[in-house]
């Protein structure tokens, strides 16, 4: 990597929009100068027009589920009387779930690779740099562990190395199909059969100057409660971050209280999941004291809001888990879209539909949820989310002239990047000082809407 200098018409720095910022990113990755008011660009630098924010994190990815989008509704014959009598019930997060174990059973490293890398570079096009993929396809069908058992998960992590994005790779534990039931059919390749043996697995994965490796509880139906410290206890001997699905439905709530008698969040908090490096993922259902707990502890939540309102799951009470004390971040989950602008604008945009009230979080507030917290739930910390000295040189660069966003003031910048602008508005892309994403056009993985399509072809067997 060399060193390369970037001037930005407009760059978000400090807390507010500044003009004519030279920017240089260090041989290393790292940002080695901000200088506002350079009216003329260096010579040898790039100019980034539009207004440059930190990179965005994605912190709640399953890239699998790419290969559902516009494909899901027809295979689940979601809407009709045909299709809902199918399924036995109306169409739900269940109905689209056995959708889901469809394409899960067809993949193999191979095709995963191919389709992550893809998916990856359609979130590099959308201004993402980093992205949490909580991942729990680990073996082949029927359980059988790959010669190398960590093959689905290095697939992964090549995959976002090829497309030029961070990852924090979330190696999910999987046990069960629900409480005290073995794993169905679909799950047997998720499943380690013990907590002991997922930890023996996951401690094989290395970090690297791309990759971070973390824990996830897929959730408290699928990991027993006996089993649950030692997931824990594993993110808390390395301080990795450790995440966990958690009440995204009513259903699982339900069920949870009648094998132990209390809410998942209560489960959670007392087998020692809950803390400040620990993400609750939707936390869509809660009760006022898991509000509290969950705050107690400084437990943080992604929302996930174009997944939860594509699965009709709920609006979840992120006002009050903030006020509670919960760091927010964004996922966009199963990428019914990718696209964390429209994430941030939709958590205050539901809560208005919640609540009948507007103005529950500012632009820049919702920004920080997009940077500098989602980077943090993702284990980055404070090298990450900021436009400043030493952070890591990852930037994304928002049109303000487009069809979208023309009008507004520049000092309005981030009201129009989260309030009107789209993944479609993203103009430049820059991680570790490398322009990944120049003019809208992906660097490295050429001609990504026909990479999706023949990974997501290949993966139907179309």
């Amino acid at each position: 990597m060399t060193a390369q200098t970037y001037w930005a018409e407009h760059a978000w720095v400090d807390g507010s929009v500044r003009s004519d910022v030279v920017i240089v990113a260090a041989a290393n990755g790292r940002i080695a100068a901000v200088v506002p008011g350079s009216p003329r660009p260096p010579a040898g630098s790039v100019t980034l027009r539009g207004l440059t924010i930190p990179g965005l994190a994605n912190a709640h990815s399953h890239a699998f589920h790419r290969a559902l989008r516009g494909v899901v509704q027809a295979e689940s014959g979601a809407g009709t009387e045909a299709g809902n009598k199918a399924a036995g019930a109306p169409d739900s997060f269940w109905t689209w779930r056995e959708v889901m174990y469809g394409v899960a059973d067809r993949l193999t490293p191979d095709s995963y690779f191919e389709l992550a890398r893809a998916v990856y570079a359609e979130m590099a096009m959308a201004g993402i740099t980093c992205v949490g993929e909580f991942h729990y396809l680990h073996h082949a069908p029927g359980g059988t562990p790959y010669g190398n058992p960590n093959a689905m998960g290095e697939a992964l992590i090549a995959a976002a190395a090829e497309a030029g994005i961070r990852i924090t790779l979330l190696d999910t534990c999987y046990l069960s199909s629900g409480f005290g039931a073995e794993p169905g059919e679909h799950q047997l390749r998720f499943s380690d059969g013990t907590a002991d043996a997922w930890a023996d697995r996951v401690s094989e994965l290395k970090s690297d100057g791309n990759t971070r490796i973390g824990a996830a509880i897929h959730s408290v139906r699928a990991v027993p409660a006996d089993q649950l410290a030692t997931v824990a206890g594993w993110a808390q001997e390395r301080t990795a971050p450790l995440h966990v699905h958690l009440s995204e439905q009513t259903a699982e709530n339900d069920a949870c209280v009648e094998a132990h008698g209390f809410t998942p969040t209560r489960l959670l908090a007392d087998h020692g999941v809950l803390g400040p490096e620990t993400t609750a993922v939707h936390a869509t259902h809660l009760t006022p004291g898991d509000i509290r707990l969950l705050g107690h502890a400084a437990t943080g939540v992604c929302m996930c809001p174009t997944t939860e309102r594509d699965l009709a799951d709920g609006i979840g009470p992120a006002a009050e888990l903030q006020s509670a004390g919960s760091p927010l971040s964004l996922g966009s989950d199963s990428h019914a879209v990718i696209d964390i602008l429209e994430e941030a604008r939709a958590m205050e945009l539901d809560e208005r539909l919640r609540t009948r009230t507007r103005g529950h979080w500012t632009a820049p507030q919702l920004l920080r949820a997009a940077t500098v917290d989602g980077h943090a739930a993702l284990g980055w910390g404070a090298e990450a989310g900021r436009i400043e000295v030493g952070a890591l040189a990852d930037l994304t660069t928002v049109a303000l002239d487009s069809v979208r966003t023309a009008g507004p003031p520049p000092r309005l910048g981030a009201e129009t990047a989260v309030f009107a602008a789209t993944n479609a508005d993203v103009r430049h892309t820059v991680v570790g000082g490398r322009h990944v994403v120049r003019d809208g056009t992906h660097q490295l993985v050429p001609r990504v809407p026909q990479a999706l399509a023949e990974a997501i072809e290949a993966l139907h067997g179309r």
